[in-house]
């Protein structure tokens, strides 16, 4: 198959023909019809995750089920399926609970092993993972959910479970971030986006946020105060730095609820939070990490009912050598939207 293969961190994509994966034992090999170009697939191609070389990236993917290994009852070669970007084992307490999500036996494609940024890819424990996509959410749409959407679903209904009528203030509008702004307006609340990117903010719009911020731009926190009346009651960063972080605890009112979304890696040292703020304000500050297959039917219902669109968020679709291109430089992109692989290209 070909692939978009890295030889070492930072190290320059090359695109290849490389072995077919093997099936793995409870697991399945899928076509990858389409996969998206994310930041954290950026964050393991600079060496922020422990990666093993050579590595092959992509961990949100849509495709159909060529192959299913000894065990999988629920899966037939031929399926239309897509993924969580955690894969839990199957087996212990937390996916038995249906927090597969935190499982500490997790894979993760593009991470743990060999991702989706090639023609086919090896996933694990299939029953417990792989959902499968209505006739109506097409391939491009699917890519989209295994992270940015799931993610951004996940930290708004099931961390900081928001409620009708409450601000929510998205720090970055990338694809996490527009995701977020997408959902919250679903779910009857009124947003505040903010972004570096007037292009990126251009879109948050078009998707609903009732204000945008240029960070570059204002005092975040005292703008976002002015227009919610006293701060929001959910910030969520959707980047993942000790800038975005601050200013999305800061934009909260008394007693509000932080979602840390964005990886915050640990470059020299662990970022500083106005934990005095925390404190002094009651404020909740929430992990979200994915969203495990189990809750994905309440989100999937929504897409269907058209109330979710992340057809909308696609912005274009390139081939793996542009994608090998474009990696290296995906945390200086300013390209609003999300950006789609077809490994057939």
């Amino acid at each position: 198959m070909r692939a978009m293969v890295i030889h070492e961190v930072r190290g320059r994509p090359e695109v290849r023909e490389v072995a077919d994966p093997t099936c793995p034992v409870g697991g399945a090999v899928v076509r990858v019809m389409a996969t998206g170009l994310c930041r954290s697939d950026w964050h393991a191609w600079a060496g922020h995750d422990e990666i093993a070389f050579p590595h092959v990236p992509g961990h949100e993917l849509a495709g159909v089920v060529v192959e299913v290994g000894a065990g999988v009852d629920r899966w037939a070669v031929g399926d239309r399926v897509t993924v969580p970007f955690v894969c839990g084992c199957g087996r212990c307490e937390w996916c038995r609970s249906g927090n597969a999500q935190v499982c500490p036996d997790q894979q993760q494609p593009g991470f743990t092993h060999w991702g989706s940024f090639a023609e086919l890819v090896a996933l694990h424990a299939a029953d417990t993972n792989l959902i499968g996509l209505p006739g109506s959410i097409d391939f491009a749409s699917a890519a989209g959910l295994g992270c940015r959407f799931a993610t951004a679903y996940r930290a708004l209904v099931g961390r900081a479970r928001v409620a009708e009528g409450e601000w929510v203030t998205v720090v970055g509008a990338g694809g996490v971030g527009l995701s977020t702004v997408m959902i919250a307006r679903a779910l009857g609340c009124r947003v505040v986006a903010v972004d570096r990117n007037p292009e990126a903010l251009n879109l948050a719009a078009d998707l609903g946020a009732d204000h945008v911020l240029l960070a570059d731009r204002s005092d975040v926190p005292a703008a976002v105060a002015d227009l919610t009346g006293g701060g929001s009651h959910v910030a969520v960063d959707a980047v993942g730095s000790e800038q975005t972080c601050a200013d999305a605890i800061l934009s909260l009112r008394r007693r509000g609820r932080h979602v840390q979304v964005g990886l915050l890696p640990p470059v020299d040292g662990h970022p500083r939070v106005p934990m005095d703020r925390v404190i002094g304000w009651e404020l909740d500050l929430l992990g979200s990490h994915g969203m495990a297959a189990a809750d994905y039917p309440d989100m999937l219902a929504l897409v269907e009912q058209g109330l979710l669109r992340p057809d909308q968020l696609v912005q274009r679709t390139i081939g793996l050598e542009e994608a090998g291109t474009l990696l290296p430089s995906f945390d200086r992109s300013t390209a609003a939207g999300i950006t789609l692989i077809d490994p057939a290209r």
